[in-house]
Formats: C-alpha cells, sequence, structure tokens
C-alpha cells in the first residue's frame, strides 16, 4: 500500500482554523519558548531576527541524514535562516547566525511551496524542514499551498528541540515524521552554550507532544521511513550534553523510541574561544556515551561512526546548491531496528 501522507488527509475546515492561529501567534509572537510577543508581520524581529516571511537559505537533495530518511535518493531538505537558538559550536552558523546576510533569502510562502515541490520533482524521498521553528507559522501555509498542487510526500519536522507545544499542536496530523535534537540534560548547559535559559525544560515537552502524535514505532516503505519519531543526540566533549539525563528522560518516556547518537561534533562558530569545546569528542568519551544507551535500555537507533567529525561538515559560504557536497555522509552501526 502506497503511504499516504498525514496532511492529504485533512480538512479544509481543520486547515484554516490552524492557519488563523498561526497568524495570530505572528502578530503576538510566541512560536517558540522564548515568547518575545514581538508582532513579526509589523517587521519586529524577534530573538530570531527574523520577520513574517521564512528565510530560505538552500535547499537540495540531501544524502547526510540517517540512511532510512535520505534512502538512495536524497533527504529533500529546506534549510531555513537563522535560529531560535545560538550554539556557541552550530556547524550551521553561516545561515543560523547571520542574519543581516540571511535576510535576502527571504521568500514569499508561495515559493515556499514551489521549492517543496521541486524537491518532489527531483524525486527525493520526503521534505526535510531543517531548523524550521522560527518559521513554523508561514511553513504551515506553504505545506498547504503546497499540498493543493500536488505535494505527496512525507514531512519531516527537523527542530533543534527549543519548541513550543502549542505550535507542535498546529502540526498534529501534519507532520509525520519528527526528528528533534535533544541537545542538553539540564539547563545550565543550554543557558551557557545555546543562550536558552530553560532549554531541558521545553525540550522535554516539547519531545512527549511529538512522542504523543506519532508514537515510537518506525514506519517504513521501501526501506525508508515515512512516519514516526528519531531523536538526534549530539555528544559534546567534557560530558556538556550530560546524555545521561537526556536518555534517562527519553526511556521514561518509551525505551522503544529510535536514538541517533551522533559523533561529528566540531568546535565551529564560536567554540574555538572555549577551552571546554574546542577540541572533538574523543574516543573514550563516546564510549561512555553508548554505554548509557544499554544503561537505561535504549536499543532501538543508530550510532555514528567517531570519526564522523573528520567530514561532516557543510560549506554554506561557497555552495549553497549543495553545501554537503551531496555524499552519503552519515556512515552508522545500526543498533536495532525495530
Amino acid at each position: 500500500m502506497t503511504f499516504i501522507p498525514s496532511y492529504k488527509k485533512f480538512s479544509k475546515e481543520e486547515f484554516a482554523r490552524r492557519l488563523t492561529r498561526a497568524d495570530e501567534i505572528m502578530k503576538n509572537c510566541t512560536s517558540c519558548p522564548r515568547n518575545c510577543l514581538v508582532d513579526r508581520t509589523s517587521e519586529e524581529l524577534g530573538t530570531c531576527q527574523s520577520r513574517d516571511l521564512p528565510i530560505v537559505s538552500s535547499y537540495t537533495p540531501h544524502f547526510g541524514e540517517e540512511p532510512v530518511l535520505s534512502g538512495t535518493r536524497g533527504a529533500g531538505n529546506i534549510f531555513f535562516g537563522n535560529c531560535n537558538l545560538r550554539c556557541d559550536y552550530c556547524q550551521n552558523f553561516v545561515i543560523s547566525q547571520n542574519p543581516k546576510a540571511e535576510i535576502k533569502n527571504e521568500v514569499s510562502i508561495e515559493r515556499l511551496a514551489e521549492i517543496m515541490l521541486e524537491l518532489q520533482n527531483k524525486i527525493c524521498h520526503n521534505i526535510g524542514l531543517v531548523s524550521p521553528t522560527h518559521f513554523a507559522a508561514p511553513i504551515l501555509k506553504s505545506i498547504k499551498i503546497a499540498s493543493d498542487k500536488g505535494l505527496n510526500l512525507p514531512i519531516i519536522y527537523n527542530t533543534n528541540g527549543y519548541d513550543s507545544v502549542e505550535v507542535l499542536k498546529l502540526y498534529r496530523d501534519v507532520i509525520d515524521i519528527f526528528l528533534p535534537d535533544f541537545k542538553y540534560g539540564n539547563n545550565e548547559y543550554g543557558r551557557r552554550y545555546s543562550k536558552a535559559t530553560d532549554y531541558f525544560d521545553k525540550a522535554k515537552l516539547a519531545i512527549t507532544e511529538m512522542y504523543e502524535q506519532v508514537g515510537s514505532e518506525l514506519v517504513y516503505e521501501n526501506g525508508v521511513v515515512v512516519r514516526g519519531l528519531i531523536i538526534r543526540h549530539l555528544v559534546l566533549p567534557n560530558g556538556l550534553a550530560e546524555s545521561e539525563e537526556v536518555f534517562k528522560f527519553i526511556a521514561e518516556l518509551d525505551t522503544k523510541i529510535h536514538i541517533s547518537l551522533m559523533a561529528q561534533y566540531f568546535p565551529a562558530n564560536r567554540a574555538e574561544r572555549n577551552i571546554l569545546l574546542n577540541r572533538a569528542v574523543r574516543h573514550s568519551e563516546f564510549e561512555r556515551v553508548t554505554e548509557l544507551l544499554d544503561k537505561y535500555g535504549l536499543e532501538n537507533g543508530w550510532v555514528q561512526e567517531i570519526e564522523s567529525h573528520d567530514f561532516y561538515r557543510p560549506n554554506f559560504d561557497k555552495n549553497r546548491e549543495d553545501p554537503f557536497g551531496n555524499k552519503k555522509l552519515f556512515e552508522t552501526t545500526d543498533l536495532k531496528i525495530s
């Protein structure tokens, strides 16, 4: 049976109701937990340094996601500019923390819908919304337009985890695949390294909402995931991700949830200035974190190769059309795939 994306089953009336609410959110912005309360429709800027039109910094078939998402034809990734976090080590900092330059990449909601259809025409397996949080309201409008014009691919909500539960509820039965980061296991590290004082608290709420929407089971079609939840966790040097608390929370939610454990950290952006962040993750550090997966009974998912930090580096400075080199960079070892 051919998979039908959830948004194709949606009533026009319900979609209209949610779009109305999305407009209200942008006029008194609560798109993310920062709750800036600015009117972005009047060109006021929130912490994300963005107005109400989405910024598309790059879009391309991408082969660097988990193999079950990239498949053989790539994920149709759309990289949104700016961000609601300020991670000291962000590998995408050229587009996420460069608002004066990225503002020129604003597009209309109609153009964003066209981009989704272009990626579908390139035979991508899915549409990957990368860093969508601060543009969640206009993206929802674009999905509706694209769906009306023939979009029929599952959509991945690839987020940093610092999301508004209210906004996520607007995406219930619209998004089929949630791909959140779970960056830190305490609020203090979120404050220090991503400038979000309540990251752990808010990420727990957001991930719980995602889980309640799609559960822990992954649904596959032709070897590619079309529905489900995969939680990414990037191991940081010196234990700065507080990984044990992350895994403890996930295990309490459901031990069947799929984890993507990532080793690709490298000191990008401002990390070189911080002695605790200015190096790659050691093999011993990564081994300790993989042992925590066993401790908490988290057996489903993937573990990235420790050498990944040597090659998984985007180049948004020189190549917006193919910043990752369009190669299968996410070499992984299976844990256990249900």
